[in-house]
């Protein structure tokens, strides 16, 4: 009974973000297929991963889980069924000192399972003029310890306009979700530069969306 009530609240997200932002998925590299990935996406609105994961194909969004705070979604036992049950989330918790379980460990427990994993390597979201910010360290440490697994960059468009902060009722208006060629890391590559790099894929997928058309 709760997997039939989380599929069909899972389907009736999927329709009210496509109703609301009539988002579409734009993909550089051909469509996906169901192997485990990495999306890592930047970070703008708190709509964001659901923006992601209603832009996948069924297919693929049946095995994605996006990577999420535990102190917003166990906060009650609605947010909690939708986080645990209709978005299957690997819930982190933010706080250190309170954790019981390695971040990255729950994370590679997830890709070895089967799932692809959505997350934002800046670790919170960009409200300032920078297109980016810098790039956490957990991306680095998946792909370090996955050499084989693809990176997606993927480039979340207007939906900071569509669900500004502080707002509950998203504004409609057509957003796009831009998925970059995928990358991997070099055998031998620091963690600074690697940083560097998959920050600047995540940029030049940016470039391509906000690029004026002819």
């Amino acid at each position: 009974m709760t997997g039939l009530l989380a599929g069909l609240v899972a389907n009736l997200i999927v329709i009210f973000a496509r109703f609301v932002t009539a988002v579409r998925g734009i993909w550089m590299s051909g469509p996906p297929d169901t192997r485990p990935k990495v999306y890592f996406a930047n970070h703008t609105s708190n709509g964001d991963f659901v923006l992601v994961w209603a832009a996948l194909p069924h297919r693929v969004r049946s095995r994605t889980r996006p990577v999420a705070a535990s102190d917003y979604w166990l906060t009650n036992p609605l947010r909690a069924f939708v986080g645990r049950e209709v978005f299957k989330a690997v819930l982190i918790n933010r706080n250190p000192e309170e954790r019981t379980e390695d971040p990255v460990q729950l994370m590679l427990n997830a890709l070895d399972d089967g799932s692809s994993l959505i997350l934002f390597p800046e670790g919170k979201r960009n409200m300032g003029p920078d297109r980016l910010l810098p790039f956490k360290t957990g991306l680095y440490h998946l792909a370090r310890q996955r050499i084989d697994t693809d990176l997606v960059p993927v480039w979340i468009e207007n939906l900071n306009r569509a669900l500004p902060k502080g707002e509950i009722l998203p504004i409609p208006i057509i957003c796009t979700v831009t998925f970059g060629p995928p990358i991997q890391i070099a055998l031998n590559e620091t963690k600074e530069d690697f940083l560097a790099r998959a920050q600047a894929a995540l940029a030049k997928v940016a470039e391509t969306v906000e690029r004026p058309r002819s």
